[in-house]
Parts: structure tokens; sequence; C-alpha cells
């Protein structure tokens, strides 16, 4: 045996015909197979596992995580994210944006996640001034949360900031306005 020739990965003998080089090693045609049902591989694209070739289908059998959002196996990079994995165009917003989420932050509820726009036009505390999302500190009155710039008197529009003040119609009143 020369220095020149190419062993074989698997049976350690020469190869004299056809070789297959993969993983930074060289096999028979034959020898080039997957580590769990022992198939050749044929396909021009493989799994790797532990430094291994893989076929497809075992690929997807026994090492594929399946995707949360879509329930298929994830052949590619994975998105981890919620104690869940995912495609990368399955984790997006489950809002009606439905952007993707990939790389930013967002919020989850009951298991979804959520872009910050859509988390808050769907559960935030509304204002019951204004009827908008409530994103930032909230007067809490009359059995509601408003809005600093919406709680103000229903007849002058003027804000309220004193801790007194009058109520019509579930509404307040300054006290200018209510004498």
């Amino acid at each position: 045996m020369s220095d020149a020739e190419t062993i074989c990965h698997k049976c350690n003998e020469p190869i004299q015909q056809r070789i297959i080089t993969a993983l930074g090693k060289t096999w028979h045609p034959e020898h080039f197979a997957c580590k769990d049902c022992q198939r050749p591989i044929t396909e021009a694209t493989f799994n790797i596992q532990n430094d291994e070739p893989v076929c497809s289908d075992c690929f997807v059998k026994n090492y594929s995580g399946t995707c949360f959002g879509c329930k298929k196996p994830i052949l590619e990079r994975t998105i981890k994210a919620m104690e869940q994995s995912w495609h990368e165009e399955c984790f997006v917003c489950n809002g009606p944006c439905k952007k993707p989420l990939v790389g930013t932050s967002f919020y989850e509820r009951d298991g979804h996640p959520y872009c910050r726009v859509d988390f808050e036009q769907l559960f935030a505390a509304r204002c019951a001034g204004c009827s908008q999302p409530i994103t930032e500190n909230a007067i809490v009155a009359l059995n509601a949360k408003w809005h600093r710039d919406c709680f103000k008197c229903k007849k002058c529009a003027t804000p309220i900031t004193a801790s007194t003040f009058a109520v019509e119609d579930n509404k307040p009143i300054c006290t200018a306005c209510s004498d």
C-alpha cells in the first residue's frame, strides 16, 4: 500500500474507483451510510449528528424538533422562544399584523407571542376618556383608568390635577365648573 492511496473511513480499505469526500473523510460510495439506519446516503444533501452522516428520514425521525407554530419538523435554523422550538418563518406575532418576531422583543400571552403594538391593542387597559390602550401610568378614578391628558373636566376640558373634583354622568368636573 503506498502513501498516495485513499482509505475508506468505514472499512479502512483502499478506495480504487469512485470516492465520496464528506465531513473531512473519504468513503467508498456504498459505505457512505446513515449512522442510524445504515442505508447508503445517495441524496446530494444530508444531515450530520456527532460528526457522522444521517439520512433525511432518520434526521426528521430522530433529531429534528417540531415547530410549535406549524407542528412540522424543523430541518433548518431553530428559534427557541417561550420554551418552544419554532421555524424562523413561524415565529410571528399572533395578533393581526403577523409580523416576524425573530431578533425583536415580544410580549407573551397564553403561550402566544405578540409584537408591542398588537399586544397593547388587544390586551392593555383602555382609557375611559378616549378608549385607547393605556401603556404608561394611568389615573384610576370613577371605577376606571384614564390617560393623564384624558382625565379632564366634562364642561371646560381642563385637565383635572386636584384630588378633589365633582362627578356628573360618571365624568369628572373640575371644582371651578362645579360651583
